[in-house]
């Protein structure tokens, strides 16, 4: 079965989660073509990170479907934008385009429904993160997290977690929620320990 067209946005560590939403500023001439011919299509354009920096360097495997929602058109032509996560996809293969932007062919993960953790791993993940963020020194609202679901929690701090490319991949492709919190717990961990050593060291 043939794949979906996607038009890509690499970004190193500015990660998507279907459910979750992303806001991005964009700017470069080639993006906001990007984004003219996505409104004048199905308004979906695709996150993923490539590898290393540089024009055209190799992409991960495995992005997330964004659909454009609130969208600011300023008069420089740059665009202010919340992206709305969907699916995630694979990449099939890279695809041969004229546009500035580049194109993939996709392959959109079917995603498990209704995923929840065991009581012991949601509180086994927010011991892990309450250490975490004392650490950090962020100010959380625990009352607040503690009423988010689990699917909305895991892959929130997925997304926004201060680790480095290679990390924030292996949360996106991870296979389930429960794979996902158990690898999260796990990074915090260790990131904890490398922080005791080595005072803004990042994982490598």
């Amino acid at each position: 079965m043939a794949g979906r067209r996607i038009s890509i946005f690499p970004l190193s560590g500015a990660m998507l989660y279907p459910g979750l939403q992303l806001p991005l500023h964009i700017f470069e001439p080639r993006y906001r073509a990007m984004m003219s011919d996505a409104l004048a299509r199905d308004r979906r354009i695709g996150m993923i990170q490539p590898q290393h920096a540089g024009d055209g360097a190799p992409l991960f495997t495995v992005g997330c479907l964004g659909r454009i929602g609130e969208i600011e058109a300023l008069e420089d032509g740059r665009f202010n934008v919340v992206l709305e996560g969907e699916a995630r996809f694979r990449v099939l293969r890279e695809l041969d385009v004229t546009t500035p932007f580049r194109q993939v062919e996709g392959e959109l993960f079917e995603e498990p429904a209704d995923q929840a953790l065991a009581a012991v791993e949601r509180a086994g993940f927010e011991q892990a993160a309450r250490r975490f963020a004392a650490i950090q020194g962020y100010a959380v609202d625990w009352t607040s997290v503690s009423r988010l679901d689990d699917e909305t929690l895991i892959n929130g701090v997925a997304q926004i977690a201060p680790f480095d490319a290679a990390a924030k991949q292996a949360l996106l492709e991870a296979p389930d929620l429960s794979t996902r919190c158990e690898l999260l717990v796990q990074l915090m961990q260790f990131f904890e320990r490398r922080e005791g050593d080595a005072p803004g060291a990042t994982l490598q």
